[in-house]
C-alpha cells in the first residue's frame, strides 16, 4: 500500500493471494489494510490536501503531466503486469495504459479552465462565483480495467486539487501500484494520493463514515453501489456512481447487418465481455437477422482464446472462477427456456478461467440473460419487426448506462438518440469511452459523470462570494 508518501505492508501483515486467471497460479500477495492503516491514510489525506490545493495550478499541472509521461514510457511494463493479473491480451492492456496517461494529461489541462465568474451587481459590490476543490476523496474501483478505473478518479481528483484515498481491486493490485509509483516519482506531495487494499466492506464503511472524506466515487456493481450510496447519503456526502448496465444494440432495417455484426462482435468480446458498457443484448430487424447472426457467429469463431501474453491471442480468460460459474448459469437458464446455442456455451477444458465466445438465438425475453448483465462473452440475438418493439425491449430494464444503434438514416439515428434511455450512446459503431467526453448512466446505472468537462464537477464545490467594497 502507499500511505503518506511511503510504501508499506500494513499494520498486521495480513495478505491475500493474487492469481493469474490464465493458469490459476499465485503470482503475488496483496496486503489488507487494518483500521489503523485506514486512519493513517485519512490523516495523510488531510495534510496532503492542504499541500496540494496550495500548490500553484501550473505546478500541479506539471507534476501530473510528468506522471503521465512516466506512465507512457512504462506502457509495456505496466501492460504486462495487467495481463498477468487480469488476463486481457497484452495489446489491450498496453492500450489501456496509454489511454489513461492521455486522460491524466487531459484532466490536468482541463483543470486550468475550471473558471468561476463575476456577476454584474451594485457599484460597491463584487458578486462572484468561485470553484474550489471539495476535499479528500474516498474512491473504490473494480478489477476489469485495472488502470482505467483508478485513473479516472485519481486524475479528476488531483486535477481539481483534491487529495484521494483509492481502494483498488485486490485482484489486480500490481497495475494500481505502478500507476501510483509514477505520481510518487513525479513529486506529488505526500498524502495527496493514498492507495489501500483490504476487505471491501471494512474499507468502504470506515472511509465513507469518516468526517475527513468529502466525496465518494465508485465504479462497480449496482447492488454494491446502492450500499455505498446509502452510506454516503447517511453522512450527507455527495457521490459519483458508475454502475452496471445491460447495453442494447438495435440494428435497424436500413443498416448493413454484416457490418453491424462485425463491429458489435469486436466490442462484445473485448476484455472477454467484462466491460460495463459492453454490448450485451442484440436486437436485429428481421429483414437482416439471418445475415447478422451468420456474420456474428463467424466473428465469434475466429476469436483466438488464450494467455494474454501469447502472440495472436485476441481474448483472454475471465477474471475469476465466479465469472465462469455465472456464465454457466446464464447459458443453462437460457437453454432451459428454449434458447439455442450456435457457438460456444461452455468453459474450455484447460487450466485458467476460459469461457468460449457464445452466441445464442431464440432467447426469450424472460431469460436471465436478457434481464441481467452477463459481464462475459455471451451474446443473445433477438429479431424484431418494428422499431417501437425494439425500443420497448431496450428500455424495459432498470439499467441505462450504454446503448448502441445501427442505421443508415439520420432521422432514425436521431430517434434512437432521443428514445434510448442511456447515458452513453454510439451510432453505427460500438466505441468506448473517451476522456474528452462525459460517461455515466441513467436509472439504476448510477449518477454523476466521469470524463469531459463534466468529470471535474463532482470534485469541485461552488462558492458564491458577495464582496461589499465599503
Amino acid at each position: 500500500m502507499y500511505i503518506a508518501g511511503e510504501w508499506c505492508r500494513g499494520e498486521t501483515g495480513r495478505t491475500a493471494p493474487v492469481l493469474n486467471p490464465a493458469n490459476e497460479k499465485t503470482v503475488g500477495e496483496v496486503p489488507l489494510a487494518t483500521v489503523a492503516d485506514l486512519d493513517r491514510a485519512l490523516e495523510a489525506s488531510v495534510t496532503g490536501f492542504e499541500a496540494w490545493r496550495a500548490a500553484p495550478i501550473a505546478r500541479r499541472t506539471a507534476i501530473l503531466c510528468d506522471a503521465a509521461d512516466r506512465l507512457t514510457a512504462r506502457a509495456d511494463h505496466v501492460g504486462r503486469i495487467m495481463t498477468i493479473e487480469q488476463g486481457k491480451p497484452f495489446k489491450e492492456a498496453r492500450g489501456e495504459v496509454l489511454r489513461v496517461a492521455d486522460s491524466l494529461r487531459w484532466n490536468a489541462e482541463n483543470a486550468r479552465r475550471a473558471y468561476g465568474r463575476v456577476i454584474p451587481s451594485a457599484p460597491d459590490t463584487v458578486l462572484s462565483v468561485r470553484r474550489e476543490p471539495i476535499g479528500p476523496v474516498a474512491a473504490f474501483t473494480p478489477w476489469n480495467f485495472p488502470a482505467g478505473s483508478p485513473m479516472r478518479k485519481i486524475s479528476a481528483a488531483l486535477a481539481a486539487g483534491c487529495s484521494i484515498i483509492i481502494k483498488a481491486s485486490e485482484e489486480t493490485p500490481g497495475t494500481a501500484c505502478e500507476i501510483v509509483r509514477c505520481f510518487d516519482e513525479a513529486g506529488l506531495p505526500a498524502g495527496a494520493l493514498n492507495l489501500v487494499f483490504g476487505e471491501p466492506a471494512e474499507v468502504s464503511s470506515h472511509l465513507i463514515a469518516s468526517p475527513v472524506t468529502r466525496l465518494v466515487a465508485f465504479t462497480g456493481s449496482i447492488p454494491v453501489g446502492r450500499l455505498l450510496a446509502s452510506a454516503a447519503g447517511a453522512a450527507m456526502k455527495p457521490s459519483v456512481m458508475e454502475l452496471g448496465g445491460h447495453a442494447p444494440v438495435i440494428v435497424c432495417a436500413d443498416a448493413d447487418p454484416v457490418t453491424a455484426a462485425k463491429r458489435a462482435a469486436a466490442a462484445k468480446f473485448a476484455n472477454a465481455g467484462q466491460v460495463c458498457t459492453s454490448p450485451s443484448r442484440f436486437l436485429v430487424h428481421e429483414s437482416g437477422y439471418e445475415r447478422f447472426v451468420s456474420a456474428f457467429v463467424e466473428e465469434a469463431e475466429e476469436v483466438v482464446i488464450g494467455d494474454g501474453l501469447a502472440d495472436g491471442v485476441t481474448m483472454g480468460p475471465l477474471a475469476n472462477d465466479r465469472r465462469l460459474a455465472a456464465m454457466e448459469e446464464l447459458v443453462a437458464d437460457a437453454t432451459e427456456r428454449g434458447a439455442k446455442v450456435l457457438c460456444g456455451g461452455q468453459r474450455l477444458d484447460r487450466p485458467g478461467y476460459f469461457f468460449a465466445p457464445t452466441v445464442l438465438v431464440d432467447v426469450p425475453e424472460d431469460a436471465e440473460l436478457m434481464r441481467e448483465e452477463p459481464f462475459g462473452p455471451l451474446a443473445p440475438v433477438v429479431p424484431f419487426s418494428d422499431l417501437d418493439e425494439a425500443l420497448r425491449i431496450a428500455n424495459s430494464l432498470p439499467y441505462g448506462l450504454a446503448a448502441y444503434g445501427f442505421t443508415g438514416s439520420a432521422a432514425t439515428a436521431e430517434r434512437l438518440v432521443r428514445d434510448l434511455e442511456a447515458g452513453i450512446l454510439s451510432i453505427n459503431h460500438c466505441g468506448g469511452s473517451v476522456h474528452e467526453a462525459p460517461s455515466g448512466g441513467f436509472k439504476s446505472s448510477g449518477y454523476g459523470r466521469e470524463g469531459g468537462e463534466e468529470g471535474l464537477d463532482a470534485y469541485l464545490v461552488t462558492k458564491r462570494v458577495s464582496h461589499r467594497l465599503n
